[in-house]
């Protein structure tokens, strides 16, 4: 479903990975970019980050398109007591991935949605990812064919990510893409919108 300018539905991010999530609901949708700062504050917990910048991203495009429905989304990626971002470079996602294999690693992806009257609803969908104990050729080979470097902790999980896991435990298929699309329904179904219903409309 391609965005349409009479949509009341917003995605406040420019990731190409949550609009092709958020086209599976068949609704149609905006994609605006929200200007906000991606910094962690200090002695900020994990998951605590994501909530706080997916309300902030959520509400920078809320402020400015009233009578609309905002989704804002953040995934930060927690391996021990260390947040493993966005990589850039080849050689950062070396690194990321050595550090990665044979641990476990939890990607805390975090949704706000705003509804038209202001109200509020955020959630966490922590993710549970089992990394094999991966070869310096495994590495290799994986970031030659995928090139993940706009992923957190350089591992695209809607593509060849998956062969380097050994297990994942999640209540929301989608969350580890980067937008839990069980949550997002239920949260816009709680505020007024009704997916199934637009979606047959748009049909």
């Amino acid at each position: 479903m391609s965005a349409s300018t009479t949509a009341d539905l917003i995605l406040a991010s420019t990731s190409r990975y949550r609009a092709e999530l958020l086209r599976r609901l068949r609704v149609p949708f905006i994609q605006r970019a929200p200007d906000v700062d991606e910094s962690r504050q200090s002695a900020e917990a994990p998951q605590d980050l994501a909530l706080r910048l997916a309300a902030e991203k959520a509400f920078a495009i809320a402020r400015g398109a009233p009578g609309h429905w905002v989704i804002g989304s953040d995934q930060v990626c927690v391996l021990g007591d260390a947040v493993l971002g966005k990589p850039g470079t080849h050689a950062a996602a070396v690194q990321q991935l050595q550090r990665l294999s044979g641990c476990r690693a939890v990607f805390h992806t975090a949704v706000c949605v705003i509804a038209p009257d202001g109200s509020e609803q955020l959630r966490n969908c922590p993710t549970e990812v089992q990394f094999r104990h991966l070869s310096p050729a495994e590495i290799e080979t994986y970031l030659r064919l995928d090139k993940p470097y706009d992923c957190a902790a350089s591992a695209r999980s809607e593509s060849l990510g998956p062969a380097l896991l050994q297990s994942m435990r999640s209540d929301d298929p989608t969350a580890l893409i980067g937008l839990p699309l069980i949550a997002v329904c239920d949260m816009l179904r709680a505020s007024g919108f009704d997916v199934l219903a637009r979606a047959a409309r748009s049909a």
